[in-house]
């Protein structure tokens, strides 16, 4: 499996990290080089306090950063299972967002929103493909806890499988 989370703010950062420590390599969209970067520092602190702790190894670490792939180009998502959205609240944005992923993701790539607040249904309207609610908790690197959301026209294997 090969995700992809678009948003590399402190939810979209700790996501990626969450899939990363769990083995999965992850793609991490952002719209800039320097928002990676940062986002990529801000893992990299997370995961430096875990192994001064005694919880993890430096090897976890590492093993974790290197599952990690950061890129600015949407092209990115073409050849992923699963693209979570992080960006920020807003309608517009998100519809736009999905539209393009619709149109450049393989046809069996599962789309979900991290949303909290925004309608799932709405957000998929338009879309060739049903879409998912995902909605992590934050920290989401420590939280274990995901909502589900359904959508009108989302079946439930996509349900079960989420």
């Amino acid at each position: 499996m090969k995700i992809c989370v678009i948003g590399t703010g402190t939810m979209g950062s700790g996501i990626v990290q969450s899939f990363a420590q769990a083995g999965v390599p992850v793609v991490m969209k952002s719209r800039s080089d320097a928002s990676n970067q940062k986002a990529i520092a801000r893992i990299t602190k997370s995961l430096a306090k875990l192994v001064e702790k005694g919880k993890v190894t430096q090897e976890y670490m590492d093993a974790t950063l290197a599952n990690i792939t950061p890129s600015t180009d949407y092209a990115c998502c073409a050849d992923v299972d699963l693209v979570i959205e992080a960006a920020v609240e807003t309608m517009e944005l998100k519809k736009e967002l999905f539209k393009m992923l619709d149109e450049i993701c393989k046809p069996e790539a599962v789309l979900a929103s991290n949303t909290s607040s925004l309608s799932i249904t709405k957000i998929g309207e338009g879309l060739d493909r049903p879409m998912i609610g995902m909605h992590f908790f934050n920290p989401a690197d420590r939280m274990k806890l995901v909502e589900v959301i359904k959508g009108e026209n989302t079946p439930q294997e996509m349900v079960d499988k989420i």
